[in-house]
């Protein structure tokens, strides 16, 4: 144990405190333990919820997986009766491709005749391009040129005024190092001359001192009178010494006498007045020694404040309380308002990205088409993949690729029964909308089937990215495109957008609770903080009256040692007084001596005249002496310091001669300098005229050539649009051999693609779809459009089924049996919850039991070891704060001799201390070890209370079988143990343990 464990318990809170009975009675880590398994409890719990739901989710799964069975039966016989309608259908479409692809053959022999003259137009204009391009060149280079001289001039120029600049900073610069050097040089000659005056002057002062010092020969003479004044001052002053001995003896006599007189003259005085003041007095003590109504009164108002505390620290704890459920609460709302921040920062984050991957290129002259056109969430995909580039082209009709407003025209063919228009699901795309008329949206199944009726120029596509062209080609889905991608993007900015609102909803919400939690939680501080107030100034003043009584107590003890010390005093006055009036009679009897003093007064008056007269002479001898031999030393200190002068003077001007030749040199210099550039202004005007000269034939030359250029841009230009009117009708031209090719192959690949669907779908030749549909070769056909809409009647039937799930009642018998397990798994778990609580419950009976079995313990070796402590009074330890064991407070209630009973934190610093080990032992005890070491745990108390705690060990040593090891610094603790152990350092830099035995030591001691 060391010396931080009694201060630990000094300081500590009951609550804190509380550790300590848990350590006698081994159940230390119970609140650990009950905590981990209330932890393993809520997880049980969470889990049987998660089981509960995922039960409930699995019956809903199992009800509508019997209702998916039963559409799977309805849905195989609408299969039936859709695929001869089918079948039907292919047959009546590839007989009208092969019709048209006769009339597309046809068609593409025009439009090649058209391109072929368009092609010859296009060669001729090109030629002429190609001329005016080759001229172009050549004079860009020169114009090129002419603007870089220029250029290099006007750099040349700009150089120029920059170094003439700098020429007449340089010669201002030279002008005044030069006035300033003029200057140093009158300066160096005013010191010269100034130190040439002050060496003339000090050798005529040495001169004169050296004379002056010749004649010294006055010195013998004022020796000898020096030493014959000693001598006679010597023998006067023995005279008077003599003189004044006798006669401050006889005035010593009778000044005593006198003094002695009047001492007792004034002691019965202040004795007679000291009597009548002790006896007033005491009367007026003993009139006081019976009133102790100031103590009553302050010891009334300790109770009602001892009571004021207890009442105030209970409020306190429920204001603590309080705070602590109002800081979780603020700690939760903190976290819900940091969560909504992050989501809106979140939302910010992808909004600004998305914004400013969507807006327009800064360098783009036209807006691309794409920018205007919204999308239906879902068909991104769709339209992407079936305009792609197309949608980059701008609405502008200036621009190199547009889109053209064209109304719909009654031969524009319609799509396929069954494809739904594109241009239902975009809006903000009217130039699109003939185009997007003959683009339909179908299931992927479908597509295939539709795409041998697609007209020249109609495509398919479906949500997911497949797309079938009138032609034959075919894209399958997960080709992403860049059109798509920017089409989902600007719909997730919308959607961002409105989740974004609603983020800030719930931000500014989040924050309004985190204010009104922010608000409940510093409400609570203050008033708890008022609380700690309010008790600390309570506590303040009952241990200020505490201390009044204490007070009151020692003031009436001090009355009564008062009393006792007034009437002692008065008796030793009134002996006193006694005393000195029978000294006075005796002194009234002496005889007088005042004729003796007289002449004894005489003879040392003429004694201490003579005595001054040696005096004065002997001083004035030995003054003359002084002064002269003064006099000399000065002037030889003079002469010395006139040598030290002169050597100063004379470096000075040597020093000055080389700072002036120095000088002469930089002046030199400087004039060399201030020559060289007084022409240079002349040679830079010069310079610069022949620039400008040059600059403006430069600009003259720069001027015709790029006029020059001008002109031959200007008909390249005209060159230009000339060729690019020719090639947009060979554009135009092979656009429509183009289209007619594709309406050709799209004849023929719809015509091979019906082939090909009805052997894929049916497993046949074209011509056998009609023994599929139950007709004869022969029979009459009906309308293909009467047979789309049975088709579309059988698809609608089939489509409001909705989704069918062929593998229904394999999932019902999978789920069924998950369910089972999932139920079984939940029995376990209400299984393993009861034996959680069974456990935390034991846990808590079991704790409570222990820590009352070790309370009683403790507080019994408490008692025992208080009273030893002390030597008496009493003490015992009280469970607080809760009527649970395990949640209580450990307070000491301790009673000093001859004080009340007080809680620790009202002892005194000795007390609190001896308290505190009471405590530590009475837990040593109740689970004591072999050996016990205690580090410096005397070091609080004083000698006294140091010996209670050695006789306490002693004690201890004598009913338990503990070794004590004790580390300590006190004499007094030292002494009463049987052996020490120390360091020495006998030598620098090496230790030696050192060992005593104390009571091999006093057998010793008592057999010598």
């Amino acid at each position: 144990m060391g010396q931080g464990r009694v201060g630990e318990i000094v300081s500590a809170q009951p609550q804190e405190r509380r550790r300590v009975l848990e350590d006698a009675a081994g159940i230390a880590g119970l609140h650990s333990r009950r905590h981990e398994a209330e932890l393993r409890l809520k997880a049980t719990e969470a889990n049987l919820e998660r089981l509960g739901d995922l039960i409930g989710q699995l019956t809903t799964q199992l009800n509508a997986l019997k209702r998916q069975a039963r559409q799977a039966k309805r849905y195989r016989e609408v299969s039936d009766q859709l695929r001869e309608r089918e079948a039907l259908h292919h047959h009546l479409m590839w007989a009208n491709a092969c019709t048209a692809v006769e009339k597309e053959e046809e068609d593409l022999q025009k439009a090649l005749t058209t391109v072929g003259e368009e092609t010859r137009i296009e060669t001729d204009a090109l030629r002429d391009q190609h001329l005016a391009a080759e001229k172009l060149q050549p004079l860009r280079d020169e114009e090129a040129n002419k603007a870089a001289a220029l250029h290099r001039l006007s750099v040349e120029r700009e150089a120029l005024d920059r170094e003439e600049q700098r020429a007449q900073s340089r010669q201002a610069e030279l002008e005044t190092r030069l006035a300033q050097m003029t200057s140093d040089l009158a300066r160096e000659q005013e010191q010269i001359s100034e130190a040439e005056e002050m060496l003339r002057g000090l050798a005529e002062e040495e001169r004169k001192l050296q004379e002056a010092s010749a004649d010294e020969t006055e010195a013998p003479k004022l020796e000898a009178a020096a030493a014959e004044a000693a001598g006679a001052l010597s023998k006067a002053e023995a005279a008077l010494s003599e003189a004044t001995e006798q006669f401050a003896q006889a005035r010593a006599e009778q000044r005593r006498l006198e003094s002695e007189k009047a001492e007792l003259e004034g002691r019965i005085s202040r004795l007679e007045a000291q009597a009548s003041e002790i006896g007033q007095t005491l009367a007026a003590e003993e009139a006081k020694a019976g009133e102790n109504n100031d103590l009553q009164t302050l010891e009334a108002t300790a109770k009602d404040l001892r009571e004021a505390v207890e009442r105030l620290e209970e409020e306190l704890s429920k204001a603590e309380e309080t705070e602590e459920v109002a800081r979780s609460k603020e700690s939760d709302r903190r976290s819900d308002a940091a969560a909504a921040r992050l989501r809106r920062q979140e939302l910010e984050t992808e909004l600004a990205t998305l914004t400013k991957l969507l807006k327009p290129a800064q360098d783009e002259e036209f807006e691309p088409l794409i920018s205007n056109v919204s999308v239906a969430e879902g068909y991104e995909q769709a339209l992407g993949t079936a305009l792609g580039d197309d949608l980059d082209a701008a609405s502008d009709e200036t621009a190199p690729a547009f889109w053209r407003k064209l109304s719909a025209q009654d031969s524009d063919p319609a799509l396929p029964s069954g494809a739904e228009p594109l241009g239902r699901f975009v809006t903000g795309a009217d130039l699109l909308s003939r185009r997007l008329a003959q683009i339909g949206v179908v299931d992927s199944e479908t597509g295939d089937r539709l795409q041998a009726e697609l007209k020249p120029g109609q495509r398919l596509v479906t949500k997911d990215g497949d797309l079938w062209r009138w032609d034959g080609y075919r894209i399958r889905a997960g080709a992403a495109t860049a059109a798509a991608a920017r089409l989902q993007e600007r719909n997730r900015l919308e959607s961002l957008r409105g989740e974004a609102e609603k983020a800030d909803a719930t931000l500014t919400d989040a924050q309004q609770a985190l204010e009104s939690s922010t608000a409940s939680l510093r409400e609570a501080g203050e008033h708890t903080k008022s609380l700690r107030q309010k008790v600390k100034e309570t506590q303040n003043e009952l241990a200020s009256t505490r201390d009044r009584i204490a007070q009151t107590e020692r003031a009436m003890q001090e009355r009564s040692r008062e009393l006792g010390r007034l009437a002692e005093a008065r008796t030793r006055t009134e002996e006193s007084l006694a005393e000195a009036r029978g000294r006075l009679s005796e002194l009234s009897e002496t005889s007088d001596i005042s004729d003796k003093l007289a002449s004894l007064e005489q003879a040392q008056q003429d004694a201490q005249q003579e005595a001054s007269t040696a005096r004065s002479a002997h001083s004035d001898a030995k003054a003359e002496l002084e002064s002269y031999a003064r006099s000399i030393r000065i002037r030889q200190e003079r002469i010395e310091a006139i040598a030290a002068e002169n050597d100063l003077w004379q470096k000075r001007i040597a020093k000055a001669r080389t700072q002036i030749e120095t000088l002469q040199s930089r002046e030199q210099e400087i004039r060399a300098d201030l020559e060289g550039i007084s022409n240079l202004p002349q040679e830079i005007e010069a310079r610069r005229r022949t620039l400008l000269d040059s600059i403006a034939e430069a600009e003259k030359e720069r001027s015709a050539a790029a006029d020059a250029l001008a002109e031959a841009d200007t008909a390249r230009r005209e060159h230009d649009k000339a060729l690019r009117e020719v090639q947009e009708r060979l554009s135009a031209a092979r656009e429509s051999k183009a289209r007619s090719e594709a309406r050709l192959e799209a004849a023929r690949g719809k015509r091979s693609d019906i082939a090909h669907q009805i052997r894929e779908a049916f497993d046949c030749a074209p011509e056998g779809c009609l023994k599929i549909a139950g007709l004869e070769p022969k029979a009459t056909m009906p309308d293909i459009s009467q047979v789309e809409a049975e088709l579309h009647k059988l698809r609608g039937d089939r489509e409001r089924l909705g989704a069918v799930n062929l593998r229904a009642e394999e999932e019902e018998t999978e789920i069924a049996a998950q369910l089972e397990e999932i139920e079984t798994e939940k029995a376990d778990v209400e299984e393993a919850i009861a034996s959680l609580r069974q456990g935390i419950s034991n846990l808590n009976r079991e704790g409570r039991k222990r820590l009352l079995e070790a309370f009683d313990t403790v507080d019994g070796h408490f008692k025992r070891l208080f009273g030893v402590l002390f030597g008496g009074g009493s003490a015992e330890l009280q469970l607080v704060e809760s009527d649970d064991p395990l949640q209580a407070g450990l307070e000491i209630l301790a009673c000093p001799p001859g004080k009340k009973p007080q809680v620790l934190t009202l002892l005194s610093g000795g007390e609190k201390a001896l308290t505190a080990l009471a405590l530590v032992f009475a837990v040593f005890l109740t689970n004591p070890s072999p050996i016990c070491v205690l580090d410096e745990v005397d070091a609080p108390l004083d000698d006294a209370n140091v010996e209670r705690f050695c006789r306490m060990m002693e004690e201890m040593v004598e009913t338990t079988d503990t070794r004590f090891l004790i580390i300590t610094h006190h004499p007094l603790t030292m002494a009463r143990m049987n052996r020490l152990f120390g360091v020495t350092m006998a030598e620098r830099g090496v230790s030696q343990l050192v060992s005593v035995n104390l009571e091999t030591a006093e057998q010793l001691r008592d057999a010598v």
